[in-house]
C-alpha cells in the first residue's frame, strides 16, 4: 500500500468563518465518523489538526504571520491514509465532511516514501 496525506484547508482565521459551539459538535460528530470509517478498513495511518499560529517563510527573507496559504485559506489539519493508488486516496477524501463547507479543499498527495 502506498501512502497518501490528504491536507485540509478551511479559514481557521477569521472570526466571521469560525462554525457556533453547535455546529461544531455536529462537524466533529460527522468528522470521527468519516475518520473511523477509515481506520476500520485499516488504512489510517496518522493525522492532526494544526495551530492558528503559524509563520510562512519565503525567499528572500520574508516571513509573513499566519499559516496562510493564499487569501484567508489555511492548513487545519492533516491525515495520512493507505491506499492502493491515487485515485483509491481520492475516493477516501471525496467523503471528507470538511468539503460541505465553502471555501475549502482536500489535496491529496503521494508521499515520496512508503512505510
Amino acid at each position: 500500500m502506498n501512502h497518501f496525506i490528504l491536507v485540509f484547508r478551511i479559514d481557521i482565521t477569521t472570526k466571521e468563518a469560525q462554525p457556533t459551539p453547535e455546529q461544531m459538535e455536529m462537524y466533529m460528530i460527522q468528522w470521527t465518523k468519516w475518520t473511523d470509517g477509515i481506520a476500520a478498513l485499516n488504512k489510517l495511518v496518522s493525522g492532526n489538526h494544526l495551530s492558528v499560529e503559524g509563520k510562512v517563510l519565503r525567499p528572500k527573507s520574508v516571513i509573513n504571520d499566519g499559516p496562510y496559504i493564499e487569501k484567508k485559506e489555511s492548513i487545519a489539519g492533516y491525515i495520512i491514509i493507505k491506499a492502493k493508488n491515487l485515485d483509491e486516496a481520492v475516493k477516501i477524501a471525496e467523503k471528507c465532511p470538511i468539503l460541505q463547507g465553502e471555501g475549502t479543499s482536500v489535496e491529496v498527495r503521494q508521499t515520496a516514501n512508503p512505510e
